[in-house]
């Protein structure tokens, strides 16, 4: 349980009931009481992988579209992996206390999200306000690629050696051209992701954002090593006179004196402010 200064939680129950909607801002940290692992450094990454770490892989050089012409079954061991962990892990009980905090507001919530897990559509969020900014791993892509065209995962059952992240059955195919199938994730040096779909999600959360007055963004678990999730906390409050409530262990210092930081982990925290509410 975080020690939380009260005043601190009973501000950020003020910032809830003030808000005309609300605005999830998530990254890894996230999804950590759901027990997904947390990648945070090499040693986290091979923790969860070790046998990325015998062949002195780190996460830039699996999580790269030239993995997947270089060592295929291992590329997809690593993807094949997660796609079965997210399809099997349930969201913690914070994201329900985020659905019904936004679902009393005027407008009510959206989402906007590095994580590739789908852990918000599991937990009965409106997909149709999720921007996924690095995509998904539950939509696949070609790797040439040969057309725009995305598709779910959802036929695709991976089995994977684990002691050697190794995909043993055959992996996804393009079904227009038949040539390897890959997550359409953002990767690193990636030049093949096709981004529409999460085009499509931006123009969808830009068009809610306009009818907000008062948003409040509830950012948790994004860092700093990748701030993409930050970047965008900060521009709603530049653009939308928004508020800004950061849930974060490690780095919970906000930019004016009107939002609010708070320096602990997504779900003992959010379940703290829940008990100030009303």
């Amino acid at each position: 349980m975080p020690d939380l200064p009260p005043a601190d939680l009973h501000k950020a129950a003020d910032l809830i009931a003030q808000a005309d909607g609300l605005v999830v801002a998530a990254g890894a940290g996230m999804g950590v009481d759901s027990g997904l692992p947390d990648f945070r450094g090499p040693e986290g990454f091979w923790n969860a992988y070790p046998a990325l770490g015998r062949a002195g892989l780190g996460f830039t050089d699996i999580a790269n579209p030239a993995a997947f012409a270089r060592h295929p079954e291992l590329a997809w061991g690593f993807y094949g992996h997660r796609l079965a962990m997210y399809r099997r892990v349930r969201p913690h009980a914070g994201f329900a206390l985020l659905r019904r905090w936004g679902e009393a507001t005027l407008h009510g919530l959206a989402v906007f999200t590095s994580n590739v897990d789908g852990q918000f559509q599991a937990a009965g969020f409106n997909a149709a306000l999720i921007e996924e900014c690095h995509g998904s791993l539950h939509h696949l892509q070609c790797t040439r690629p040969c057309s725009d065209t995305v598709w779910p995962a959802d036929g695709f059952e991976p089995e994977v050696d684990e002691a050697r992240c190794e995909l043993l059955n055959a992996p996804p195919r393009c079904p227009r051209c038949g040539a390897l199938a890959r997550p359409n994730v953002l990767m690193f040096g990636d030049a093949q992701w096709l981004a529409q779909r999460q085009a499509d999600q931006r123009d969808r959360l830009v068009h809610w954002l306009a009818h907000c007055e008062r948003p409040l963004v509830i950012e948790i678990g994004a860092g700093t090593a990748v701030p993409t999730v930050r970047h965008f906390s900060h521009a709603v409050i530049r653009s939308h006179a928004g508020r800004l409530l950061r849930v974060n262990p490690l780095a919970p210092a906000v930019p004016g004196s009107l939002d609010l930081g708070l320096a602990g982990p997504a779900l003992a925290t959010l379940e703290a402010i829940d008990r100030q509410l009303p």
